[in-house]
């Protein structure tokens, strides 16, 4: 059973990775897939006993918050990329802006609207 609703879990996120994509979505995913492996380790450490079921929920545990902390780490880096990418779109519009104001009239509204175009403004 649980190897079963990690996957509907699991799928559930994918399909939410897909229709949004953001970093945070994709960083959800692998949240997901990591809950999933823990709640399985767990339920495969409920045939032990004693000590061995200690070490076994311990390790399941660390593998989890690893793997959580990796899913973090990924989500960060994402969205740190994106900013960049923005920041250098703008300052690239800016550039290219600054560059038309040679031009006069029509020759400058142009050139405007094509870095507008060309930058997503």
């Amino acid at each position: 059973m649980a190897e079963a609703k990690g996957h509907r879990d699991v799928a559930r996120a994918e399909l939410e990775a897909n229709y949004h994509d953001s970093p945070k979505a994709r960083a959800k995913v692998v949240e997901e897939k990591a809950d999933a492996a823990y709640r399985v380790a767990k339920e495969k450490c409920d045939d032990l006993s004693g000590n061995a079921k200690d070490v076994c929920v311990a390790d399941a545990k660390a593998q989890h918050e690893k793997s959580k902390a990796m899913a973090t780490e990924q989500r960060k880096v994402s969205e740190a990329r994106s900013d960049a990418r923005a920041d250098s779109r703008d300052a690239e519009y800016k550039a290219a802006k600054e560059r038309c104001d040679t031009y006069a009239g029509d020759a400058k509204d142009r050139c405007v609207a094509d870095a507008k175009a060309r930058y997503g403004k």
